[in-house]
Formats: structure tokens, sequence, C-alpha cells
């Protein structure tokens, strides 16, 4: 088992907080913090008090017999006495001496209303350039809430305050919590609640001061720009960033685990289980793979961003989601870390789970929609349940551990499961928050798998570690290289790996003549997480391409893509917001369309150049002021009133420019929903074919990015490509 990276103390007491308080969304990462000296007082008692002097009891929802509830009647007295805000004109508006000016309200699209702070903090550069907003509610009023007038919460009103008047940060006060949002222009929001019946007590001391530490005037206004909260939020998404491309390596590790499970279930058979597959078309098997794991990404990303009936259904959680299977085999290592390899058991659940997604499944309180399409589709590797390839699957036949029922599945290892998962859950010995996580960030996860093909091994072999970050290991054939004649060995490594090695190194591999001194002189550049033994001949391995070796992957940020979509666009949405005629009503939108990205036909690429014209092109029309009134949306779409026909699609290179509508995913790409997701819909482009797994993947990228509960993730018309 790998040893887990040990934690600083700084920043456990961070992660300690955040996992007490689940943040949606990425606001803040316990490293940034740390690296930025934004360190945790655990002992501020006397903040604590300073917190608890600002609160009374208080019953709400027709009071009862409810013990009262912590309640803090009085933004401003809470600010001063709590956070140390004193208010002065030239940090804070809001005062009777400062008021708020009249260029920080915002109007709803479609209305009358109009949004505006009730207290604004500068950033102290300008007095017109500020750093936070807080809106103060009424107690009973919930921040998620939606408005009967404007079908809006009190959330995401406050998300459309802050990036038209690009504020990195908003507060939304109702004297029961207090929640911090972060909405960074051009990237996804997020956001933390501080529940204050949670921070009264010795336990919620680490959450007080957190909250004092976050949003105190020394850090707002006091300490050097770059450790104020602006900067905080914004070092914290860069780390994110790097986060997606260790975790890439990680998950490349976890298709070699599953590799590794896979053939210890077909040496169990005999050979039968995958002989078939071997014989015609090998490199299904590598698919296969591929699809378990971008089948483990999608379910944790669905479960921390309560996509799955974790939250109604226990019955759920406990026996059929991938934490709760992770949470058993962790359990399972540690009581029996010697029998791993020969228990049995996990990968029948996780069939289960995959047809559940599938098919759909309901249970008392649970109820979980049928998700169809290819990524789940139980005919489409039947090697993974254990079938032929002749047959198709029937929904009422039962999976259960192997020898129990009539579908034997695979005898891949527990271990085996609780590594490939461990892989995907745990990172520097923190646990990955999926829930922090942008669906960009899991298209990088993606591409780094994309790119090899399925072998059986000649000789003897092992994993040399690419030379380029980010490339993939090569195997290489050990047997060989040993009869290889010695001066010729260096040149033969670099051929078929591209590593270089260093002059003692090249040494140790000229005067190796066994295949215990070869395996010495070569484990300072072997890939011990892609093959840990040397594989057996005749064994399957993952030999990548030679421009997938040589090529490393990385995650492109927003900060990068944004300006290169944004003069894309341009001149196809200024019509939308331009104009001094506020009463003329805006052109169809129908009318705009513009030319699709292409993405080359690869996940990640497609996540990251389709999404952000999508969100911006969102942005550009909820900041009209003239869009017209009334649901043009139709039944079911009436959270957001900007409307359009189709969504964007990327182009195949050569084809002509191809104009759509803007689609119905633009308008609410910022909307998180309850009902119904738009599909990728209609034709080809002419000139052009998608690929399958493109529009699947980007289908079900549209799904997460909108966080869909009610409607099925899978592509509708599966003939259209």
């Amino acid at each position: 088992m790998r040893k887990r990276a040990k934690i600083p103390p700084e920043v456990r007491d961070h992660l300690e907080w955040l996992g007490f308080v689940q943040p949606t969304g990425l606001v803040v990462s316990a490293t940034a913090l740390v690296k930025a000296g934004a360190i945790l007082p655990r002992r501020d008692i006397e903040g604590q008090q300073a917190f608890a002097d600002c609160l009374e009891g208080r019953r709400f929802d027709g009071g009862g017999d409810a013990d009262p509830e912590p309640f803090a009647p009085d933004f401003e007295a809470f600010a001063r006495g709590a956070l140390g805000w004193r208010f002065s004109p030239s940090g804070y508006a809001g005062t009777p001496e400062s008021p708020i000016p009249d260029d920080l309200e915002v109007r709803l699209p479609g209305g009358d209303q109009l949004i505006r702070p009730d207290y604004a903090v500068r950033t102290g550069k300008d007095d017109s350039d500020f750093q936070l907003l807080v809106r103060v509610l009424p107690p009973t009023r919930d921040f998620d809430g939606r408005d009967a007038a404007t079908d809006l919460s009190p959330g995401v009103e406050m998300e459309r305050l802050l990036r038209a008047k690009k504020v990195p940060a908003g507060i939304l006060f109702n004297g029961r919590s207090l929640r911090l949002i972060s909405a960074p222009e051009g990237e996804n929001s997020g956001w933390l609640d501080f529940r204050f019946a949670q921070m009264t007590g010795t336990a919620g001391r680490p959450i007080c001061s957190a909250m004092r530490l976050l949003l105190g005037e020394q850090r707002l206004l006091a300490v050097p720009t770059d450790r104020r909260l602006a900067a905080l939020l914004e070092k914290s998404r860069k780390y994110q960033n790097d986060v997606s491309e260790r975790l890439a390596e990680q998950v490349l590790h976890s298709l070699y685990e599953l590799l590794r499970g896979l053939q210890t279930a077909d040496d169990k058979t005999d050979g039968r289980l995958l002989a078939e597959v071997l014989k015609t078309v090998p490199n299904r098997i590598y698919r296969g793979l591929l699809t378990v794991v971008l089948r483990f990404v999608f379910l944790l990303y669905a479960e921390e961003r309560d996509l799955l009936p974790t939250a109604e259904s226990g019955v759920f959680l406990r026996h059929y989601s991938l934490t709760g299977l992770y949470e058993r085999l962790r359990e399972d290592a540690a009581k029996h870390p010697d029998t791993m390899e020969q228990r049995f058991g996990a990968w029948a659940g996780l069939l289960s789970l995959f047809r559940m997604v599938f098919a759909g499944a309901k249970s008392g309180a649970m109820r979980l929609p049928a998700r169809q399409g290819v990524l789940f589709d139980p005919d489409e590797y039947k090697f993974l349940e254990g079938r032929g390839e002749t047959g198709s699957w029937q929904i009422q036949q039962r999976i259960g551990p192997p020898l129990t029922t009539p579908i034997d599945p695979p005898f891949i290892p527990d271990g085996a499961i609780h590594r490939a998962l461990e892989n995907l859950l745990v990172l520097d010995g923190e646990r990955v928050s999926y829930r922090a996580l942008d669906v960009e960030h899991i298209g990088t996860v993606y591409e780094t798998m994309m790119g090899f093909r399925l072998e059986q091994a000649e000789g003897r072999s092992r994993a040399i570690r690419a030379a380029k970050k980010g490339g993939a290991p090569a195997i290489l054939n050990f047997d060989e290289l040993l009869a290889t004649p010695p001066r010729e060995r260096p040149a033969f490594l670099r051929k078929r790996s591209d590593r270089k090695l260093s002059p003692k190194q090249e040494t140790a591999l000229r005067g190796a003549n066994t295949m215990g001194t070869l395996d010495a002189a070569l484990d300072p550049v072997t890939d011990k997480a892609a093959t840990p033994e040397p594989v057996a001949a005749g064994k399957m391995i993952l030999q990548p391409t030679n421009e997938r070796r040589r090529s490393g992957t990385h995650y492109t940020p927003r900060s990068l893509t944004e300006p290169i979509v944004r003069r894309t666009l341009g001149p196809v949405l200024t019509p939308l917001t331009d104009g001094e005629d506020d009463a003329a009503p805006p052109p169809p939108v129908q009318d705009f369309g513009y030319q699709g990205l292409r993405p080359r036909h690869g996940f990640r690429r497609l996540l990251g150049r389709g999404l952000p014209p999508t969100r911006q092109t969102a942005d550009r029309i909820l900041a009209t002021p003239r869009w017209p009134p009334g649901d043009s949306l139709g039944p079911g779409r009436r959270n957001l009133r900007a409307a359009a026909d189709r969504p964007p699609l990327p182009l195949r290179r050569g084809s002509k420019p191809h104009r759509r509508g803007l689609g119905q995913v633009v308008p609410l790409a910022r909307h998180p929903l309850e009902g119904p997701a738009p599909h990728l819909r209609g034709s080809r482009p002419p000139g052009g074919r998608f690929s399958r797994w493109a529009v699947e993947e980007a289908d079900r990228a549209v799904s997460l990015a909108l966080r869909c509960r009610a409607d099925p993730a899978g592509f509708r018309g599966r003939g259209r490509r």
C-alpha cells in the first residue's frame, strides 16, 4: 500500500474546519492559505467570546419547545464585535457617512427589480474599487430559497451582482448564518456557510477562528495586498489547477491498478475471460478500463455535488455509493492487510451501481433516474461483467459475488479496487474534494489516460518513467534489453522511452548481466506505480503511442482561454448589450450564432474550449439591461428570462464555419437546475463528423456543470455524431 504523505499541522487545521462547513465549489484551499501565511489560531478563545457576545437566543418557525437558536439581530453590530470592522468611510460603504454608490446596483433581466448591496468593503486603491459586497437578509430567508417574483435565490442574485460589478467576493447574512461567496470573473462560483449554531461550543471554535481569519478587518484592509482576502481566493484557484495536474497522474495509476486486477481475473479463468477480446480487438480492453475510470470520476463528482441520492437515502450512501465502498475497503485493508488480494465482492457491487445509474432504481425514499448513455451501458464492454460478446443484458439479472449468481463477474481483487479508488480520492495525504473541481479539471484527468494501446508483453517488462512532465511511462522489454550488446543498451533505452541516463546509470546498465542487476541499474528511472513488479511474458500492458509518450498533458487555466474566447465571441455578443436605447427590444437571439471551436474530439479539449463560450455567452446575456420581460423559455424553464435555440457545437478541422443559435445551455450555464438538463442535439456539422465519445462526454459534462439531478445525462440521439 502506498505510504501517505504527512500533512503539516497548519494545513490539517484548515482541513478540519473546511470539513465541518463543507464548501460548495472552490472558495479557499488549505495549502494556499498556509502558503500565504494565513495560519489558523486554534485557541482564539477571546475571539469566540467576542462572537458569542454578538448573539442572542431566538426561536424561529413557530418556536415550540425547541431550544433558542443563536441569532445576531444586527449585522453592523456583529461586524464590529466579531470581525473588528470599524466602518471608516475610507474602507467601507453603506454607512450614513459613506452610502452605497448607485453604480453598485444591478437590474435583474426581465424585470424592474434592482439588486444592491447593503455594505461594501473597499480595496484601498480607489473609492470606487471594492473587494467585498454584503447583503443583509431577513432571518427567515434561506440563502438558496427562490424568490416568487424573480425565481432566483439570494445566492444566485449575489453571484449576478458580483459578476456584473467584477467584485471577487460577497457575503450573505441573515443573522443565523453567514455565507462567503467567491465569484471570480470567468470562473465557476463557490461558497461556504458559517452557521452560528455550530460555532458557539468548543468544537466550533476552529470554524469561528476561520471566519474571523478570513473576514476580519485585519485581513481585508491591514495586511499587504497579496495576503488579503481577494488574493487568497485567487491563489486558491491557482493551487487548484496544480491539484488537477497531480490528480491526473494518480488517475493514470488507477488505470494501471485496474489493468492488473483484470489480469488477475483473467488468470483465474485460465485466460477464458478475455480470450475472445484479446484475439479480435485487444484495444477494447483498454477502452473498457478507461470507461471504468471515467465512471469512477463521474460518480465521485456527482456524489459530492449532490446529483445522486446520497443525502436523501441512507441505503444508497451505505450500500451503493462509491465513497461508501471506499470507506468499507479502507476498513478491510486496515483489518486484513494480507488478504486483500484474496477478497472479492467489491467489483460485483460496482457493477450493480453501474447498472443502477444506467437503468435507474427506486427503493423507499431513494429515487435514481435512468441515465442511459454510452458511459454506463452494460452491453458496451460485456467482458467487464464476465459475459460473452453475444446477447444483451437483462434488467432482472442479479449480480452478486463470484460463484453466487448466474452472472459470474470477474475475480478482480478488492485490493486492486481499493488502490484504484485511493488514487482517485487521496492526494498528498489529503482527501480530494471533487466538489471543488470544475469539469475542465476533470477533462485534464481524462486526457492523461488517452493515447495508449493494449499489448501483451513479449518478455519480462517494466515501465520507464517519462522524460517529460506529464508524459506517459513506456513499457520496456527487459529480456530484449538484456540480450542487446552492452554498448547499445543506452541507445536502445532512448529509442524506446526517450529517457537519457546519467553517466553512472549508463555504466551500471552496460554492466548488467542478470535480470536482477538490470532491474537494479534502472531502478532510479523505473515507474513503480505502473509496474510494481516485472510483468511476465504474455501479460497485458498499456503501451503509449509515440506521440503520447513525448507529449505532456496539463490543465489550461481559464485565465489563458478566457481572453481568446472573449475575442472570438466579441463581435457576436456586442449587439446583445451595446446600444443607447434601453427601451428598444434586443434582436432575436436566434439571429446570433458563432463558429464552434474544434475540440480535436478530445474530452478535456472539448470541455476546455466548449464550455468557456457557454459561460461567457451566459454572462453577456444576463448582463443586458434591455432583455424583454416575460418567460421565453417555455414550460419548466422559468428560472432565467434569457432564451436561446441551441447549444454551440465544435467543428471538425476542414469544415466550413457552422453557425448555430446560442443554446439553451447558455442561459442556464450559471444556474443549478432541479429539472431537465439541455442536451446536445442536431445533425452533424457540414463537412465533419463528431466522435461518439466526444459528443457523449460533452453532453455529460454539460449535465455535471449544470448540476442537473432529474434528467438523464446521456446523449439521446445516439445516431447523431
